[in-house]
């Protein structure tokens, strides 16, 4: 057993050893910015190029401008061996290669971190795509999320970033992502999900999944012909209407988000191909998900967005995340007015939906708010269809279509006697209450009048506030205690005393000392102080 190990322990070592030459040769020490991130990425291999375009959904955990540097990874990779291809496929269906597929293309039809895809074909003559995970890669990535844990500490690289990453967290959040898209499982059990949440939809679609030959590592569904959406030239060469693609592109993109809270996390061109006149998502691996309480809550900003309603935002915004600290309401609300007013002179046809939930989620990080995952996912997802639509139809905006689609959703179910019921309800409890206004304010004089009147303020100070009056207050009593100190002193120095120190009784002597530490401690921390 231990002979078993020895080798594993070297490659470890090996590994290590290239991992922390990559950081040194990047000198990270000196501190991490989003293009040093990226490189580092690169030259850490193919496993890691997909980490980070997973990390780059993910504005809630890193900085939007490190987001916007990891999206320009691209996955250059060298292509599997067939032998290793149909040992993997054979050792997860149990069975021989040519008993399930009498055709299988040895030529991929792409190649990718994780896994890559061949056309086949199954014993009844289907179609199909077989998306087959790279050998060992589970494993791979393990060690190496492992020994980079290890390489951070090193290199304290936590330290060195300062507050602007967490270099742990980041490792954290993409192994955990990774692990989820590397099961073949999860992503068949989304695309089932995502075909019955769109049966009535004539226009939409996504592949068929063969369960009976899929696996955790490999994957086979139905074969999609037609082009990519972002192959425009074919597009309007087949005959199809480009604005028509990107009207009805939206609005599904919008039903899974607003009616489903299920939807296509990547939908970049690559993942979204025209086949017969059906708009076809691909690749369901990584989906949002959103609860009817925060489809409900994302309705009330995208209104309250259209609205400049900044108190609507910020209460929603509060009810729907987690605050990991306290909030600064009255800073937070500004800032909130400060990014409406930033949009303030377009009308709805003119924002950009996507710009406006980035800059939300960056005021939500500022003040250290949590929002669901989620809504992290569903920004990044937004701005990537937006590219996708601003190339089929540069005049379409989304929140236009998004503000008509909510209201068409969120007037469907209405129960309208309730609605009546309780507004009568409160139009008549507003009456009744309105009638003894007069009457209260005639109370509310003649006390007055008389000196009966107390009024009750209650007054909140910021935390900087609080912090500064704390400081100085301490300061304060120092000084007086200073003060105190001497006099006593002084007082007993005027005696005989004994002992005595220098024909200073000791007593007096200490309180002299005492005094001056506390001074030279007062003075100390207010020069640091205003070094700041």
């Amino acid at each position: 057993m231990e002979r078993q190990n020895k080798p594993k322990k070297m490659d470890n070592k090996e590994r290590l050893k290239e991992i922390v030459s990559i950081f040194t040769r990047h000198e990270i020490v000196k501190g991490l910015n989003p293009q040093k991130l990226r490189m580092i990425i690169e030259d850490l291999g193919p496993a890691y190029i997909k980490l980070g375009q997973i990390l780059s959904m993910h504005p809630d955990i890193i900085p939007k401008d490190y987001c916007q540097e990891l999206s320009k990874l691209t996955s250059h990779v060298k292509p599997m061996a067939f032998d290793e291809v149909k040992r993997v496929v054979e050792a997860s269906l149990a069975c021989s290669l040519d008993e399930v597929f009498p055709f299988f293309s040895q030529d991929p039809l792409g190649s990718a971190s994780i896994a890559q895809v061949h056309r086949a074909q199954l014993q009844d003559g289907s179609q199909v795509v077989v998306k087959v995970q790279r050998e060992g890669i589970r494993e791979t990535m393990a060690q190496d999320i492992s020994l980079m844990h290890k390489a951070a500490a090193l290199l304290k690289l936590t330290r060195a970033t300062g507050d602007v990453i967490d270099f742990h967290m980041i490792l954290d959040e993409m192994w955990a992502v990774a692990q989820e898209e590397m099961d073949f499982l999860t992503e068949a059990s989304n695309a089932e999900h995502f075909a019955e949440l769109n049966q009535d939809i004539r226009y939409s679609g996504c592949p068929k999944i063969y369960r009976d030959y899929t696996a955790s590592r490999v994957l086979v569904m139905e074969y999609i012909r037609g082009s990519s959406i972002g192959d425009t030239q074919a597009l309007i060469d087949q005959g199809y209407d480009l604005k028509e693609i990107a009207a009805k592109l939206t609005d599904h993109y919008l039903k899974q988000i607003i009616e489903d809270g299920f939807f296509h996390a990547d939908p970049h061109p690559g993942n979204i191909r025209i086949c017969e006149g059906k708009i076809i998502w691909i690749d369901l691996g990584m989906m949002g998900h959103l609860s009817v309480r925060d489809r409900n809550h994302f309705g009330k900003i995208v209104a309250a967005i259209a609205c400049q309603d900044e108190q609507q935002v910020a209460e929603s915004i509060l009810a729907l995340g987690e605050s990991r600290g306290h909030v600064e309401h009255t800073l937070f609300y500004a800032d909130i007015d400060d990014l409406l007013q930033k949009y303030g002179d377009l009308d709805m046809g003119g924002m950009d939906l996507s710009k406006v939930m980035e800059d939300l989620l960056e005021v939500c990080k500022r003040y250290h708010i949590a929002m669901p995952s989620g809504f992290s996912m569903l920004a990044r997802g937004l701005a990537t269809l937006e590219g996708v639509i601003s190339v089929l139809d540069p005049e379409m905006n989304v929140i236009a279509i998004a503000s008509s689609r909510m209201s068409r959703y969120f007037w469907k179910d209405v129960n309208w006697r309730q609605v009546f019921g309780e507004g009568a309800q409160e139009i008549l409890e507003s009456t009744r209450k309105s009638w003894r206004i007069p009457g209260l304010t005639a109370t509310f004089l003649k006390r007055m009048l008389k000196g009966q009147t107390s009024i009750h303020l209650e007054l909140g100070a910021s935390d900087p506030l609080i912090r500064l009056l704390s400081l100085w207050v301490d300061k304060l009593i120092a000084g007086i205690l200073v003060a105190a100190l001497l006099i006593s002193s002084s007082v007993v120095a005027t005696t005989n005393m004994r002992p005595q120190i220098l024909d200073i009784p000791a007593l007096g002597a200490l309180g002299y000392a005492a005094a001056l530490v506390l001074f030279i401690w007062i003075f100390y921390h207010t020069i640091k102080r205003n070094k700041k």
